[in-house]
């Protein structure tokens, strides 16, 4: 697919890939092999007809393949974007084997932005007015997942939004560059055109409770909030000033617009020597943000290799493109600061990996006596996100593990509140964007049994 160049797209936030002209994308489909059993289908979380959407491309009927999307997922634009689907549906592409696997999430994105810009809109159809009422609390992925599968089968859906504007994490964690934010508006957009009503600035668990919204009518309720407690390291100096948590400083940028300075005056630290700490896909949009709001230079530090890091090959590869420094094996020992508090420096210890840990990768152990210091005036720390325990804190008989998670079915999406479900990463812990749409899913289906026939 073609993209931006990178010295060109390093400085601005406008979109990397350009996307398949329908020339291209009609080729790329005539590549599929219409398998009878098709693996590509058991890779995909929400069960997607690969192969149906793909033939419709193939034959020109762009309108046929979004419909046939629509049938499984409320959000093709976006998961054609952000799924990771080197590890889920191409990973299992026969042509895999021998060659380039059929590129299914670039012929997703082509559908849904031909129908977006070119094609007629029909909207799916609905299922009868049952007469129920879901409360839908929070905006991203599961939550519009959820959203679109029950308003489809004849439920009156509320969603509501802590922020002034809808998509949870699509919104304000990743940059336009990667997800444009008008391609979320459509496909929420679709959403209310369905019949949904979206009700922003409702913090639920502080706005309102859980057991309000059941006052208030609602017969079920979901919760997918997501995880967005920043976690920190907990080394000296921490607390300096530029010194971000990677969801504060993607949700000024993103969400707050800070990159439209001037004319969105967002507070931001406009960092010249950045360093982002972590490796997975937040720290590649932390370390790429950088660049484009100025910085001179952009190193992601990380304690482990590059076979450990998590984030997508893709991600990885775009950012080095552009100019980002990758300083593995390093692990951050304390920050340093200037009389004015401000952050200066940041000295690190150099690592090397012994056994495998709980988490299957390589465990880093300090080389005493490597100690050394980079200069930096901006940080960025992106090692992970916890869960916000507002909403558990304030609902009466909604269990959580030890790590603060909401407990689920995870065949149901129940919680052990009668009427609640939950899913995504407020019961998982940070995952991608398409598995949270999978959890909704299962959760929309088990919501719809309990609307229909009961507990």
């Amino acid at each position: 697919m073609p993209e931006q160049e990178p010295k060109v797209r390093a400085r601005n936030f406008d979109e990397v890939p350009l996307g398949y002209s329908p020339e291209t994308a009609q080729l790329e489909a005539g590549r599929c092999l219409q398998c009878k059993k098709p693996s590509c289908v058991e890779g995909c979380p929400v069960q997607i007809d690969i192969p149906g959407f793909i033939r419709h491309i193939k034959e020109g009927d762009f309108s046929g393949a979004i419909m046939k999307l629509w049938e499984k997922t409320s959000l093709p634009a976006v998961c054609g974007r952000v799924c990771p689907q080197e590890s889920q549906c191409e990973a299992l592409c026969i042509l895999g084997k021998k060659d380039e696997p059929v590129a299914v999430g670039r012929l997703e994105r082509f559908a849904s932005d031909w129908q977006r810009t070119k094609g007629e809109f029909k909207l799916p159809e609905k299922a009868a007015p049952t007469g129920k009422k879901v409360a839908v609390v929070g905006s991203g992925p599961s939550g519009l997942t959820v959203a679109g599968d029950l308003v489809l089968k004849g439920h009156q859906v509320t969603i509501f939004e802590a922020f002034h504007k809808t998509g949870g994490v699509l919104i304000y964690g990743i940059p336009e560059f990667r997800l444009p934010k008008a391609i979320v508006q459509a496909e929420v957009d679709i959403l209310e055109k369905l019949g949904a009503e979206v009700v922003c600035n409702a913090v639920i668990g502080r706005t309102l409770t859980v057991d309000e919204l059941f006052a208030d009518g609602f017969d079920a309720v979901y919760v997918g909030v997501g995880a967005g407690l920043p976690v920190f390291m907990n080394v000296p100096g921490e607390n300096l000033i530029g010194i971000y948590s990677a969801n504060e400083y993607l949700t000024r940028s993103n969400l707050m617009k800070a990159y439209r300075f001037p004319e969105y005056d967002t507070p931001i630290v406009f960092g010249k020597n950045v360093v982002v700490l972590g490796a997975g896909n937040v720290a590649m949009d932390s370390a790429r943000t950088a660049l484009r709001l100025g910085a001179e230079s952009v190193k992601i530090v990380y304690r482990r290799s590059r076979d450990e890091m998590p984030a997508r090959g893709e991600e990885i590869h775009h950012a080095e493109e552009e100019g980002v420094e990758m300083h593995l094996l390093t692990n951050p020992t304390r920050f340093l600061g200037d009389d004015q508090g401000r952050v200066v420096a940041m000295e690190c210890i150099k690592m090397e990996l012994g056994e495998p840990d709980a988490s299957g990768r390589r465990r880093p152990i300090p080389i005493q006596g490597s100690e050394f210091t980079m200069e930096t005036d901006l940080v960025v720390i992106s090692i992970g996100a916890g869960p916000n325990p507002l909403i558990t804190s304030t609902t009466k008989g909604l269990q959580t593990n030890k790590r603060g998670y909401i407990m689920a079915d995870p065949k149901t999406g129940k919680t052990y509140k009668k009427g609640v479900w939950a899913g995504g990463d407020i019961v998982t812990g940070s995952a991608t964007v398409i598995l949270a749409m999978g959890a909704g899913r299962i959760a929309a289906n088990s919501m719809h049994e309990y609307l229909t026939v009961g507990w």
